[in-house]
């Protein structure tokens, strides 16, 4: 029988490749960044996470295109001999986000979700036997989220046109642990943005991620 996951734990993912696809190419990092927690009633975030994981990646194939090296900056040739297997690392990856998701369910947060889910997924299917902690479908795409909160086309609702209220305080490096903790950010901004639902739910999901404010927000309840 299938444990009883109580809600979601959010975690940001990125990954930073030498290729469109995995398989005839590989995934070079992968950084994680847990965001926080909701039960269905309250939520916990925090803007800016602590909670991280980043490993490099030995490659798994010859093959690789000059423009991927080029955006994440790194080095190919260090990472066939210094690089982490891949079993180990995704093994090490999928404790790591059983540990910060206690008795919650991992859902996977990327912006968009599209590419890093496809990399993660086969790595997860590939290199460990219980498969991805993520499951089939246990992702949040933020593209989508954006453009369902603003009431925008997903054309019109990448990264580069957020609104200023949304843009990450953090710079975006192509570093997979820099970026996912970016996208956290984002998350953080977007769930906690007030969108005209009733103040009893606004009340139990904002943000509770120091003690002072966990207390006033009970104060209130």
């Amino acid at each position: 029988m299938a444990d009883i996951k109580n809600g979601d734990a959010y975690i940001s993912v990125d990954v930073e490749t030498d290729g469109p696809i995995p398989g005839p190419y590989s995934m070079l990092a992968l950084g994680m960044a847990y965001c926080g927690s909701f039960d269905g009633r309250s939520m916990e975030l925090t803007p800016r996470p602590d909670k991280t994981f980043y490993v490099e990646i030995k490659p798994i194939s010859d093959e690789f295109e000059y423009e991927a090296l080029h955006v994440n900056g790194l080095d190919r040739r260090r990472l066939a001999n210094e690089g982490t297997d891949p079993k180990e690392a995704m093994e090490s990856a999928c404790n790591w986000i059983d540990e910060v998701s206690g008795d919650n369910r991992p859902i996977f947060v990327a912006y968009p979700a599209s590419f890093d889910w496809l990399w993660v997924h086969w790595y997860f299917t590939r290199f460990t036997r219980q498969g991805s902690p993520f499951g089939h479908s246990g992702c949040f795409d933020l593209k989508t989220a954006v453009a369902v909160k603003g009431r925008a086309p997903i054309s019109m609702s990448s990264k580069s046109q957020l609104p200023s209220a949304l843009r990450s305080d953090l710079p975006h490096t192509h570093n997979a642990l820099d970026d996912a903790i970016e996208q956290a950010n984002i998350f953080f901004k977007l769930m906690v943005m007030t969108d005209g639902r009733p103040n009893s739910f606004q009340k139990r999901s904002f943000l509770l991620y120091s003690p002072r404010s966990v207390k006033a927000l009970k104060a209130t309840d």
